[in-house]
């Protein structure tokens, strides 16, 4: 081997361990060094998520909040960043898969498939797909649907849902897809979708917020089950290991049931009055032995 030669493996052996290293270095060993914590949060999931008057907000973002504290805490970085960073529903999960965000603050479904990309912590919401319909609408169930528009947002477990109850139950509807749930919401508002299929809180959320909130219902029973949780980079073991503690740490104390009630039965910023949705007692049940273990 020649000495050129033998440079140039060196360099590339160098390259190579260097990138090792820092794929293996985790969030908080970033941090500790003087690194951002980045805080992925969406803009239309109320109350979960949303942006009003340009200010980022709701349910999960106070919890990503709390949590960032604690990572300044153990990491003694006391003037560490905090970046927020708006999210989609369809580039959410390849945000903190790539690393371009360290904590996804939302309203996200923990399943098994995207647990092959990512990891969640402890669920901080259960609840399930309904429809969205005007006031003036027949449609009360899953089967009325037959040859409707509908509509669900790109990237999420509904709209999946939807597509397969479809098939399976031969409605023919025609499936229609959104950006966000704000459009999704609006295009029933406009006659272009008879139907919203999403999170029945979700949907909730942009009633409420809505200058007609009577203009629209909700009807069916639940299509789908959704334990929401907030979503963490793969295989970050001292990170998640805060951040799951930390969560059983609010819902052993009952600091999160200050937050829901916070969020959920009271006023909140753009919505026209409360959302009015006490925890669920399957929710209630769950936190009594909280944890990321989840079927599906």
């Amino acid at each position: 081997m020649t000495l050129r030669r033998a440079f140039v493996c060196l360099g590339a052996l160098f390259a190579f361990s260097t990138s090792i290293t820092a794929q293996a270095e985790g969030v908080l060993d970033r941090i500790a060094k003087g690194g951002t914590l980045v805080i992925a949060h969406r803009e239309a999931s109320i109350p979960f998520s949303y942006v009003h008057d340009g200010k980022p907000m709701g349910y999960a973002l106070d919890l990503c909040l709390r949590l960032a504290e604690q990572v300044r805490k153990q990491t003694g970085a006391k003037l560490m960043p905090v970046q927020l960073m708006a999210v989609t529903p369809a580039n959410r999960v390849e945000m903190v898969k790539t690393g371009k965000a360290d904590l996804e603050c939302g309203s996200t479904t923990n399943n098994a498939s995207r647990r092959k990309d990512v990891d969640f912590t402890v669920a901080h919401f259960i609840t399930g797909a309904r429809i969205l319909v005007r006031a003036d609408s027949k449609i009360g169930s899953v089967d009325d649907l037959k040859k409707m528009k509908v509509v669900s947002t790109k990237g999420t477990t509904p709209l999946a849902a939807l597509e397969q109850m479809n098939r399976a139950r031969y409605l023919h509807m025609d499936i229609l897809t959104a950006s966000d749930h704000a459009a999704a919401f609006e295009m029933v508002q406009k006659g272009q979708a008879d139907a919203f299929v999403m999170d029945d809180v979700l949907l909730a959320g942009l009633a409420a917020s809505s200058k007609d909130p009577k203009g629209v219902k909700i009807v069916g029973r639940f299509l789908t089950t959704e334990p929401l949780a907030i979503m963490l980079p793969k295989d970050d073991v001292a990170f998640k290991k805060l951040v799951d503690d930390e969560m059983r740490r609010m819902i052993k104390t009952g600091e999160i049931n200050a937050l829901y009630d916070k969020w959920f039965t009271q006023p909140i910023p753009s919505a026209q009055h409360s959302l009015n949705l006490p925890a669920s007692y399957l929710l209630k049940d769950f936190w009594k032995y909280p944890t990321d273990q989840l079927p599906g």
